[in-house]
């Protein structure tokens, strides 16, 4: 854990918004823009919209830059502000999206933010001005990030957000420190399968009856399970029929920048997994 906070910087002084209200950040030569990641829910024979990953899309004079090229470069003294900036400008721009009661999911990486009375400090007035931003604290939904950190931070973390009303989700779920002993620590109200570990397990034939067990016991634990990296339909398939709750990924919706028409409309499934390979759906609880 870090021993003495950084100086706080003003991120609300490099958050500026267009003609028409949408919030950017400037960093340097780059303007960061809020950009949301459709997440659905199986409903019947349809795919439905509940809920946005915030995301930024980075561009350096009106072109856009990988954000993994942008989040790369930044220094370690520089981490804190850009990680405050990305969550204010999702939280700002969560009115622009123009679809009202949509869950938010934003990204927190215990390894940033990693001095306890700094992060408090960071969650409570994020949680002051909600209002602001038209948001309940009810539709927010904090993703842990895979990474190693301190348990007492990270527990002190999630009881206060839950203290606000905030629902947690372990990110990247299979690899690294994303594991059943954070999920005993934390439990979370959602984990998310990692994406790139759900691709390999869908290559093996018996990929459901790996895959269900699984899902079972997330259930059990109390959790919801969304599985990110959809992006054919033989992902779709496996994890229709390992009952999760949730999914996310190219193959069902690309993230769009705030203030671009976000599309209602279900997604059929069959027409999903294709005319010739539609498989029955377990009976939903």
């Amino acid at each position: 854990m870090s021993g003495k906070p950084e100086r706080r910087r003003d991120v609300a002084k490099a958050i500026f918004a267009d003609e028409i209200g949408l919030q950017f950040g400037i960093y340097g030569e780059f303007r960061l823009w809020s950009a949301y990641q459709p997440i659905f829910a199986p409903q019947g024979r349809a795919l439905r919209a509940v809920a946005v990953e915030g995301l930024i899309e980075p561009r350096r004079i009106a072109q856009p830059v990988a954000p993994s090229t942008f989040f790369d470069g930044i220094p370690a003294s520089d981490r804190l502000f850009i990680e405050t900036m990305c969550r204010i400008l999702h939280l700002g721009n969560y009115r622009n999206i123009g679809v009202e009661g949509l869950t938010l999911f934003f990204n927190y990486n215990p390894m940033i933010n990693d001095h306890l009375g700094r992060a408090l400090a960071e969650i409570r007035l994020m949680t002051r001005h909600l209002g602001d931003f038209e948001l309940e604290p009810s539709l927010l939904v904090c993703e842990i990030t895979e990474q190693a950190a301190d348990d007492h931070v990270l527990t002190s973390l999630v009881r206060e957000m839950r203290r606000d009303g905030i629902r947690i989700a372990i990110d990247d779920f299979g690899t690294g420190h994303s594991t059943e002993a954070r999920i005993n620590l934390l439990a979370p109200d959602i984990v998310k399968i990692d994406g790139a570990w759900f691709g390999e397990l869908c290559r093996h034939a018996a990929a459901e009856r790996f895959f269900r067990p699984l899902v079972a016991m997330l259930h059990e634990r109390g959790a919801k399970v969304l599985v990110e990296g959809i992006e054919h339909a033989q992902h779709l398939r496996v994890a229709l029929e390992g009952g999760v709750d949730l999914l996310q990924g190219f193959y069902l919706a690309r993230p769009a920048l705030a203030g671009t028409i976000f599309k209602e409309e279900p997604l059929s499934i069959d027409a999903l997994l294709g005319a010739d390979n539609v498989v029955p759906l377990h009976q939903r609880r």
